[in-house]
């Protein structure tokens, strides 16, 4: 399961390319079930994603990940529906273990920043108090979510 809030950045954090960082492609070849191909790097991944009902300000999701060949990536790629979601995620250490994952889109989304927080649970989630550095909270904003920006190229 993933529980998590997403936030609009204020500002990037100092130093940031110390921070361990790569480049994600992503699609979408469905979004109900959400079924996303991604490369990482070498790595390339296949997600299904399902939305749970949740009474927490968190984004809940089931969430399942399989590993694919470079050549079976490359056939479900040319499947996908909409645009390439192309970005740099850092992962930026916060107090009490928790990690930002720091996107900078590129392409189509070119200047959008968005920070994601990964919780243990739902309690944790709801209790978050984020840095400084992040603003509004849009974790129930469907527009900042990667599959809706696969198929608009504006947020607006």
């Amino acid at each position: 399961m993933e529980i998590e809030r997403k936030f609009l950045v204020a500002k990037l954090p100092a130093n940031l390319e110390s921070f361990p960082h790569a480049e994600i492609e992503q699609g979408y070849l469905c979004t109900s079930p959400t079924l996303r191909v991604r490369r990482v790097g070498d790595s390339f991944i296949l997600t299904v994603k399902e939305k749970l009902h949740s009474d927490s300000s968190a984004i809940v999701n089931r969430e399942e990940e399989f590993s694919l060949s470079g050549d079976q990536y490359a056939m479900l790629k040319a499947k996908c529906d909409g645009n390439m979601v192309l970005k740099t995620r850092y992962r930026i250490p916060l107090d009490g273990g928790l990690t930002a994952e720091l996107d900078i889109f590129h392409g189509t989304h070119d200047g959008l920043r968005l920070v994601e927080v990964e919780f243990p649970d739902q309690a944790s989630a709801d209790a978050f108090l984020p840095p400084v550095w992040f603003a509004s909270d849009v974790s129930d904003d469907h527009r900042y979510r990667n599959s809706w920006l696969a198929h608009h190229d504006s947020i607006l």
